[in-house]
């Protein structure tokens, strides 16, 4: 499923305008950055998602074409969490 097909599935579910629909979702989806862009707090919607921050530490690596090694520095990563229902859902129950 695409942007556009979820859009059409929840203006209908909603039975709002896929203009709102479409406003939402991008309103989510711009919130759920900015949270994860702080760090300081994950987002979690019961039972279906966890959006949270991770830090990764630096590491050394290999260039796959010379064997060489590199250094790749610390930074961060989102980490997604499926809640209880989504993995039931998954699950087929």
């Amino acid at each position: 499923m695409n942007r556009s097909e979820l859009i059409a599935v929840l203006a209908e579910r909603a039975e709002v305008t896929r203009k709102d629909a479409d406003a939402v979702l991008a309103a989510f989806a711009e919130t759920v950055g900015e949270i994860v862009a702080k760090g300081d707090e994950k987002v979690t919607i019961p039972g279906f998602l966890t959006f949270e921050r991770t830090h990764r530490a630096a590491r050394t690596a290999r260039n796959p074409q010379t064997g060489e090694p590199l250094q790749i520095p610390a930074g961060f990563s989102v980490k997604v969490s499926a809640g209880s229902k989504l993995k039931d859902a998954a699950k087929g129950k």
